[in-house]
């Protein structure tokens, strides 16, 4: 494939990324989304709303993020020298304000009134708390009460902000759960609210959408390595849950001879409800929208997920991260908790940056590469910072006293 002309060609008009995405809807929400698509394809190309963003990324959101050598930490590891993307110094903690603000601009646009959302480790719902707030707009957050349990300072901040934080008590209680709740409200309310999906996954046109409005990222991760460097890294790596994250970041090196890796949860282990490899376990099908690849269970429905990063415990995966790996362009790997866990501390300790837990499951995954590794450079999107972990994870593991330093 010519990945020059990737950005054009996909998605196709329909909304797929090959076999993968589309919009599967109830006939009631058709409407809805061709004037999401309609409007979102206008002001895209929209000087006036390509300004208008770019001054709120500079002056409300900080950007750009920097791009950051961990030295000690390679220095431990070997010869191998890992980088950060800083997204953790994005406002609000993570890489989802950069789409928060985007699907903002767009609610004000169509004239809406709220804005609502579904959020796993919180820090969508914060983000989009935060936009909220930035525009004027009425939010709900619908947030899976294992999940509201486990990240209560970001339910604390969301409500500050000026949320109403709905806590779904169906099934499992985490990401899914919470996504079939925003959808059912959409459903409801759809005219005057727009529902702002937390990572590229739904129909069409969100997968594209979230992807656009987080290639900042990449593209500024690029020109700092570079500009700092004088060279590309060999290895640019993020974590995959739904991949926001990640296709932000990969999208801009897919032309590059870069190796590119997607991290996914393992879990406690490969059996069903164990992880949240939908990946490196999964196969073809369709929920909340779209057609991916998903965990099922014996009967063909959505699996249930586990996975210590609340972000990332969703059966299902981008429609664009399917086709990537259909291509070849991009791997999936797997890190475990524990692994996920031992990043956490020893970047905590060694360069002074605690990191999320979604995002130590791409850190861990670097620090695995970089031990294989005889030399060269390894980028990681860290993709937030880890405050809204540290209760769970003193709880869980104390200060780190059973993790052990390098040998």
């Amino acid at each position: 494939m010519d990945y020059s002309t990737y950005l054009k060609n996909y998605p196709s008009k329909e909304g797929r990324f090959g076999k993968f995405g589309g919009a599967y809807l109830p006939p009631q929400l058709v409407p809805a989304m061709d004037e999401i698509t309609e409007a979102y394809l206008t002001i895209c190309h929209s000087s006036q709303f390509i300004n208008e963003l770019r001054r709120i990324r500079r002056e409300f959101q900080g950007r750009p993020t920097p791009v950051y050598h961990c030295e000690k930490l390679s220095r431990k590891i070997g010869k191998t020298q890992i980088y950060l993307k800083r997204e953790d110094l994005n406002h609000t903690g993570a890489h989802k304000l950069n789409h928060c603000m985007g699907e903002g601009l767009l609610a004000k646009f169509l004239g809406k009134k709220r804005i609502i959302a579904e959020t796993g480790a919180g820090q969508h719902g914060v983000a989009l708390a935060t936009a909220a707030a930035f525009f004027g707009l009425d939010c709900t957050i619908y947030m899976g009460e294992v999940d509201v349990a486990k990240q209560a300072p970001n339910v604390a901040r969301m409500k500050i902000l000026g949320a109403n934080v709905v806590s779904v008590k169906d099934g499992q209680r985490t990401l899914k759960e919470a996504v079939d709740a925003a959808f059912a409200d959409y459903l409801e309310n759809y005219k005057e609210t727009i529902y702002c999906i937390g990572s590229a996954v739904g129909p069409h046109p969100f997968p594209m959408m979230v992807r656009d409005f987080q290639m900042v990222v990449g593209y500024e991760a690029r020109e700092q390595f570079q500009e700092m460097m004088g060279f590309l890294p060999d290895v640019v790596t993020a974590c995959v849950g739904g991949g926001s994250n990640s296709i932000g970041m990969f999208l801009p090196f897919i032309n590059d001879p870069v190796e590119i890796v997607g991290v996914e949860p393992l879990g406690r282990g490969e059996k069903i409800g164990d992880n949240a490899a939908s990946m490196t376990y999964g196969s073809e099908g369709v929920m909340h929208g779209f057609d991916s690849i998903m965990l099922k269970d014996s009967s063909g429905e959505p699996a249930p997920v586990y996975s210590i990063a609340s972000g990332l415990d969703y059966p299902s995966v981008g429609p664009e991260h399917a086709f990537l790996r259909e291509c070849g362009r991009v791997k999936y790997d797997v890190a475990t908790d524990r692994e996920a866990v031992d990043a956490f501390f020893k970047l905590s300790r060694y360069e002074g940056i605690i990191p999320a837990l979604e995002s130590s499951h791409a850190l861990a995954y670097a620090m695995r590469r970089a031990k294989e590794m005889d030399a060269g450079s390894i980028l990681v999107n860290l993709s937030g910072r880890g405050d809204k972990d540290l209760d769970y994870v003193i709880e869980k593991y104390g200060y780190g006293e059973d993790f052990k330093d390098f040998d």
